[in-house]
């Protein structure tokens, strides 16, 4: 486990919009010590704002922002100016994402493009990002074409967009044709380019979600929501190959319920010796290991993340916790990650916020 020398961090929760729900980005600050969670405000002046993203560089976080009053075919993504001495947020612009049923937004690791990824219309979107980390007019977008076998696969469904370590390829997850779309990104243009080969293959009815890149580079983790499976590539960095290597289950051997499980985010560990998936139905984290030699995954065991539904989850940036939200129980648990085995213990930290769905942190300044 690296030092912590940084001993508090300014956590932002996106929540999700349910009938009659509060809406707003809440503001919390984060105790290394304990994890525990402590109000600081909301931004209440955006709808639905599911996802979030941040600056790698600028103090800036980039939100979802569904407000049919502008438009009611178009979603649009905000910027708010981030003051990392007290953890507000200020209103800095919106732009339209030239698309419909946004679900997922990112920043490259340059801080140069953010990636708007529309599950309900089939598309993807660029939008460049100034030297003050402003949005600018798309750039580009891309429309997936196509179907699956699963009743849900009526239509492309990209689920999300990550740029690769180089921020030279941008790997897109479309769980309704169970594909991860390769795309070279155009840097002086702000435009997608089919790489070739332009996809890796799923299984049939996989359902691929999100995808998160190991800290070596080397492999790529892809988490299905529909067959409740990661599988894990090869990544070829220099022609952006992925090669498959294994798949294996998020669920325990012989659960009943598997054919009503759905997963949902997936992450690797900053040591990069484990990796972590969500499970809604089962309502747990899976927990596996990673193999040193070619980046396979072992299965350590299932945490009950005790609430309903944990869309999402965040590890803290030294790897210390996990932050499991339950969306549909209205709350985030805290676990306390065992840096020898990769499990997780309760803390007891459990903190109440309406239908959480995304978690970003980032240091607060100290004087």
């Amino acid at each position: 486990m690296r030092e912590q020398t940084v001993q508090e961090y300014f956590v932002y929760v996106g929540a999700a919009r349910g009938e009659g729900d509060p809406e707003g980005i809440y503001i919390f600050t984060m105790d290394m010590a304990s994890g525990a969670l402590h109000p600081v405000g909301a931004v209440t002046d955006i709808k639905n704002p599911s996802f979030l993203a941040l600056h790698p560089r600028k103090d800036v976080l980039y939100a979802i922002d569904e407000d049919r009053s502008k438009s009611p075919s178009e979603a649009y993504v905000a910027a708010f100016r981030i003051d990392r001495g007290t953890g507000r947020l200020t209103f800095a612009g919106r732009r339209p994402t030239c698309g419909q049923g946004l679900a997922h937004v990112s920043v490259d690791h340059g801080g140069r493009f953010l990636f708007a990824t529309h599950y309900g219309g089939g598309s993807v979107t660029v939008l460049p990002i100034d030297q003050d980390g402003a949005l600018g007019n798309a750039t580009g977008v891309v429309q997936h074409e196509g179907r699956g076998d699963h009743p849900r696969q009526d239509a492309p469904h990209p689920h999300s967009a990550f740029s690769d370590p180089t921020d030279r390829f941008v790997l897109v997850p479309d769980l309704g044709l169970d594909r991860v779309f390769i795309y070279r990104l155009d840097a002086a243009r702000g435009k997608l380019v089919p790489n070739d080969p332009p996809w890796a293959a799923l299984a049939p009815a996989s359902g691929p979600r999100h995808l998160a890149f190991h800290p070596n580079g080397r492999f790529v983790y892809v988490i299905n929501e529909l067959a409740s499976t990661v599988t894990t590539f090869h990544w070829g960095a220099e022609h952006g190959h992925m090669t498959p290597l294994q798949t294996v289950t998020t669920l325990p051997s012989g659960y009943a319920g598997a054919e009503a499980n759905t997963t949902a985010e997936i992450l690797v560990h900053p040591s990069g010796r484990f990796v972590y998936g969500s499970n809604r139905g089962h309502d747990s984290i899976a927990v596996f290991a990673v193999s040193e030699k070619d980046g396979t995954l072992t299965p350590l065991g299932h945490v009950p993340t005790q609430g309903g539904h944990p869309r999402n989850f965040a590890l803290d940036p030294t790897g210390t916790y996990l932050y499991a939200e339950n969306r549909d129980s209205n709350n985030i648990v805290v676990f306390r990650i065992d840096g020898r085995n990769g499990m997780l213990e309760a803390t007891g930290h459990v903190t109440e916020v309406p239908r959480p769905v995304c978690i970003k942190m980032v240091p607060k300044k100290t004087s």
